[in-house]
């Protein structure tokens, strides 16, 4: 059975470096972490590799997420995939990875779709089943 869960986060720090800059395209590296509220209340330290166009626009990412804390009272960890493989409407895909849960979230699966407001806000829905 499916259960969503809900709430918010903010983006507690942002450590961007660039790795690679040539005519197309800048290749970078950034590390945030964040703070989530709502039904996961918790931690996480994102490592991200993005691809910015030569305007400084965001073409495309891949990212792992290790979120540390508690899914609706159960304490534990688990990782997420992030891929948003470009900037010409392609869906970003956010999913748990199997076998990452530990502790009271081990056998976690789902998927995790990420909101930004108009206010820079973020909010999510994480859609996910417990083994």
């Amino acid at each position: 059975m499916t259960t969503t869960a809900r709430g918010s986060f903010e983006l507690t720090s942002f450590e961007p470096e660039t790795v690679d800059e040539a005519p197309g395209a800048a290749l970078g590296r950034v590390r945030m972490t964040k703070t989530f509220a709502g039904d996961l209340v918790g931690t996480s330290t994102v490592h991200m590799l993005s691809v910015n166009d030569l305007e400084g626009n965001p073409a495309a990412y891949v990212a792992v997420e290790r979120f540390t804390g508690e899914l609706a009272g159960r304490k534990g960890s688990f990782v997420v995939q992030h891929s948003a493989p470009g900037s010409d409407g392609e869906q970003l895909a956010i999913r748990v990875v199997a076998g990452t849960g530990s502790d009271e979230l081990a056998g976690i699966g789902g998927t995790l779709d990420i909101v930004r407001a108009e206010d820079g806000g973020h909010t999510y829905v994480l859609n996910y089943t417990l083994g």
